[in-house]
């Protein structure tokens, strides 16, 4: 748990949040020929999913009938960010945010790993 102090108006409030803290690098798991996905984190706000995939993997263009966000952030490796028309160069540090109504995948070039938040979630 995590507390913090706020003074407002001469009172002192203290407010606890639940700090939930994830080391990505245990989830750093490969399957040959498959891809590798594991939910770190679902709630009513979002839903933060880690995908691994080996080389020439790819999670399909699609997109959802719903007013979220996506956000997939590029932890390890090359690949693409594509919207099915055309690719965009994705390397670690790389971010795609798009609407999740707007079509979207990624397409590995070496192992890759991705974070992907989805807000609110589908």
């Amino acid at each position: 748990m995590f507390a913090d102090r706020i003074n407002s108006d001469e009172r002192i409030y203290c407010i606890v949040m639940e700090m939930q803290v994830i080391d990505l690098s245990e989830y750093a798991q490969f399957k040959e020929g498959e891809r590798v996905l594991k939910l770190l984190h679902d709630s009513p706000s979002w839903r933060i999913i880690n995908f691994n995939f080996d080389a020439g993997q790819e999670l399909p263009v699609h997109s959802h009938e719903a007013d979220s966000e996506v956000m997939i952030l590029v932890l390890e490796g090359e690949g693409y960010f594509t919207d099915g028309e055309r690719e965009v160069e994705a390397k670690p540090g790389s971010l795609l945010i798009s609407k999740v109504s707007e079509p979207h995948g990624v397409k590995a070039k070496t192992r890759m790993r991705v974070l992907v938040a989805i807000a609110p979630p589908i």
